[in-house]
Parts: C-alpha cells; structure tokens; sequence
C-alpha cells in the first residue's frame, strides 16, 4: 500500500560511532538536523555487537530535540546487517525514524530491509512506520539507481557515498575523500554522479544527499562541496565532525531574502493570473507558470520545511 512519506529536514546528517556514548550525547545536543548513529565504518568488528546496545540505549535515553534519528546498519554482504536491524527496531524501534542501508547495489536489497521492517512493526505494534534511507557507493548501485529510487515507498533519500564510490570505479584519490581528489581534472569529479543521484531522487520523490567531506579542517573546501551539492539540487551534505554542522545549515537553508522576494513574485503572479494574464513583469523580472513552479518545488519548499 503505498504511503505519504514524511518530509524530515536533511541539511546536515551528523555522523557519529554507535560505540561512543560520549559522541552520541553530543550528537544529541548538537545542532544538526538528522544524526546517524553508525555500526558500519566507525566501529571495530570487535565492538560491533556491543554497539548495538549502546545505540538502543542512546534512542531510549537521550534528549534528541526532534532530530531525525537514524541508525547506519552494515551492508548485507555481511554478517551483521540482519541482526542489526533486529536488535535496534526490537530495542528501540519506537524512538527511530531511519535506518541507513549501505552499499547498495540493487532494488533487491531494500525490498529485503522493506519487508523485515514490515513484520517487525506489526509484531511489535510500532506506532509509525520506520523509514529506509540507502547509501549509493558502488558502481552497480549507481548503475541501477532508477529501479533502487523507486523500490518502495518506505525508500526517503539516497546519499552519494564518493569514498567507496571511489574505489569501486577504480579511481586513484590523491586527496581527502569528499575533495576534488587532487588530481587535476578538469572540473568537478563527481558531478556525473551526484547528478545521476539527484535525477533519480527526483523521478522518485526522494531526497538526495551528498556525503563526506573528510578534511574537516578545510572549512572553505567544504562549503564549496555543499555549494556544488546544493547547486545540483542536493538537500543536505553529512558532517564528519560537529565543525561541519553550521556551515551545512546554512549553505542548505534558504535565504530570507529570496524566499521574501519568492513569495512576493508567487502573490503578483496569482493576482495577475485571477485576472487572466499568463505573464507579467514584477520588478523587472518575467513570471510565468513555469517560475512560479520553480519557486514553489524550491526555495519555498524548504523555506515551509524549515518553519521560515
């Protein structure tokens, strides 16, 4: 059956180690919008089990100010995926909007998260349904992006992971991950695929999101990776480090501003158009249906999102 999916703010998913108690109170008073609680790479094979504990824990326990909060499970190519989603939804399932599946290569491996979830929430009589966010990071995921896109209505947002991405095309990174990759290529490297994500996202409904930018002490590298992401049509950007958090919200928040001038061309056009004119001139700028549109599924879009 299919479902409204629930709009939840992107601009910045915070990553943070499921085995750190102490990261995860911080990621909980932080500012940003959407954390991700990790058993993948941030956590040891060896503390994997032990992770999952302590993230059910920090669901239940921690003030989490209305973040989305979501749990980064390991891929199914492992031994761990199933048991994670599992024990987290078992343990904490009513206080978890997301869950992050990781490279995923095809529609298949969603549908499988789609209907274990489906079960879980009818046994343990959930009271929402939990959402499915996926990492595209290899080249066969970014191959079958379309049919992954449109899996199940459960699927919110996909997130281009470059770092895995990279290795999987072979690609030889002189630089941090996230970067242009230092090797002097003519403009920017993943642009391809960051627009092949967001078409999809699109065709979809879904919300696109950038990954990692590693150099967490290059502030202006970053900002400029937000600005092409944003540029693309990207949401949001994740933050490696809380350093990361502000310049994200604001490169993906919309300008007060714009969105004055937004409404203000969208009330010109309304009135003109009650009066039977399919053009106008507001303030030396041409508005027509197709502008209006432009700025209702854009700046306005968010601007409701983020309460502006």
């Amino acid at each position: 059956m299919s479902q409204t999916r629930p709009r939840r703010a992107r601009r910045v998913q915070l990553s943070t180690p499921g085995s750190s108690e102490k990261m995860m109170a911080k990621a909980a008073a932080s500012a940003a919008d959407h954390v991700f609680l990790d058993l993948e790479d941030a956590v040891a094979p060896s503390q994997k089990v032990a992770a999952r504990g302590k993230i059910v824990e920090a669901l239940n326990s921690l003030d989490w100010g209305g973040k989305v909060r979501c749990v980064r499970i390991n891929d199914l190519s492992t031994e761990y995926a199933y048991e994670d989603i599992i024990e987290i939804v078992e343990g904490a399932g009513a206080n978890l909007d997301t869950i992050m599946m990781t490279k995923v290569t095809s529609a298949a491996d969603i549908l499988f998260a789609d209907r274990l979830l489906g079960m879980m929430e009818k046994k343990l009589k959930l009271p929402r349904r939990i959402g499915l966010e996926a990492l595209i990071e290899e080249v066969e995921g970014m191959q079958n992006v379309d049919a992954i896109a449109k899996s199940t209505d459960r699927l919110e947002c996909l997130v281009f992971g470059m770092g895995d991405f990279s290795a999987s095309m072979g690609i030889s990174l002189d630089a941090a991950i996230g970067s242009d990759g230092g090797s002097g290529y003519p403009g920017d490297m993943w642009h391809y695929a960051r627009f092949r994500l967001v078409m999809a996202c699109r065709a979809a409904g879904l919300d696109p999101v950038d990954g990692p930018y590693a150099d967490f002490r290059n502030e202006d590298g970053y900002r400029e990776e937000c600005r092409r992401a944003s540029t693309l049509g990207m949401v949001g950007k994740w933050a490696i480090h809380p350093s990361q958090i502000g310049i994200s919200r604001d490169v993906f928040s919309p300008d007060p501003v714009r969105v004055a001038s937004a409404r203000h061309l969208v009330r010109a056009y309304a009135e003109a158009e009650a009066a039977g004119s399919g053009s106008i001139n507001v303030d030396g700028v041409m508005v027509d249906v197709a502008t209006v549109r432009l700025l209702r599924n854009g700046i306005l879009r968010n601007a409701e999102l983020y309460g502006m």
